[in-house]
């Protein structure tokens, strides 16, 4: 009983305390950003992002790594990514394309983490160009919401420009976090079969 019970105040962490308030404030920023309530909704992503940037830096300074927050961590940028991009495809059309890309690009690493959880692997920690990808993101909808909340500038060029941006680093990523899974997998074969 106790082995379980201190297991689990492991996970209770800052840094997983700031990847929950990033899942928790998906719901308010989605709602205001269908009600166009535009400086509300690029609150809650400035608020999602600093946390996102703090949770890791906290997390190594201070030794707070836990296994529940190299899951939490991921989860709450693709949920928070697929429902912005969601957002983004509701209010502005001509970009879908790209939503569809992103959106089965998330999917896709989703599967790849699922995978690796049930053949017990550890999913690989977020590497620089998956935060990258996350920050270009952040800052592409910060600006596409700020110009429409701000100066009511609703640009397909700069929206387009901004997002097939994210796609590319997105993509980037993807290809990268692919090699990182395929190497996971490859090197767990090996302690397998001395065993």
């Amino acid at each position: 009983m106790k082995e379980v019970k201190s297991g689990w105040k492991k996970n209770i962490t800052i840094p997983n305390a700031l990847s929950v308030l990033r899942l928790l404030v998906i719901y308010p920023c989605v709602v205001f950003f269908l009600r166009e309530e535009y400086v509300w909704a690029a609150l809650m992503l400035v608020i999602s992002g600093l946390s996102d940037m703090f949770d890791g830096m906290i997390a190594r300074h201070f030794d707070q790594y836990t296994p529940l927050g190299a899951m939490l961590d991921p989860v709450a940028d693709k949920l928070t990514l697929a429902a912005v991009v969601v957002c983004l495809g509701i209010k502005f059309p001509v970009i879908l394309p790209l939503v569809v890309l992103l959106v089965v690009k998330e999917l896709a690493m989703l599967v790849a983490g699922c995978v690796l959880l049930k053949k017990h692997k550890r999913p690989p920690a977020a590497r620089w160009y998956g935060k990258v990808g996350t920050i270009v993101f952040y800052f592409s909808v910060i600006v596409i919401v700020g110009l429409k909340a701000i100066w009511n500038i609703e640009n397909n060029a700069v929206t387009i420009t901004l997002l097939s941006l994210t796609a590319v680093c997105m993509l980037f990523a993807l290809v990268n976090y692919f090699l990182v899974f395929l190497g996971i997998l490859k090197e767990d074969e090996v302690p397998n079969k001395e065993k």
